[in-house]
């Protein structure tokens, strides 16, 4: 096998302008495009400040409904700060806030359409 990484996660929104503005305002990711893709459709793509995984937001796979992504996973190197900047930034965190586990810690929120973010430290990371 050749497979050298992830490239590309699509993460299903009903609406990009919100999506594009929650992704790169709210959690600091680069827009790395926003192009038109045909008549009725839009490829937009975010990415983590040097990450090698970028995640497009789409709105055309039928069978990915706005909201049905789980557990996309974001590491963090300060998660006390990344959640008191989110917080401030109106993110709300689900279970209380910040999480304690043999791992790490790690909190959880939810996108605008409800798609579901994990925010890691992972232990001795």
């Amino acid at each position: 096998m050749a497979i050298t990484h992830v490239q590309l996660v699509s993460v299903p929104v009903s609406d990009q302008d919100r999506a594009r503005d929650f992704y790169v305002d709210t959690l600091g990711f680069d827009l790395q495009g926003d192009n038109p893709m045909g008549p009725d459709r839009r490829w937009v793509q975010v990415a983590p400040k040097g990450g090698a995984t970028a995640l497009t937001l789409v709105t055309w796979f039928p069978t990915m409904p706005p909201g049905s992504l789980k557990g996309l996973v974001l590491e963090t190197d300060d998660l006390d700060a990344d959640v008191a900047t989110l917080a401030a930034r109106g993110v709300r965190f689900a279970d209380g806030g910040i999480q304690e586990a043999p791992w790490g810690r790690y909190v959880t929120f939810d996108d605008p359409d409800g798609n579901g973010i994990v925010l890691q430290a992972t232990a001795g990371g």
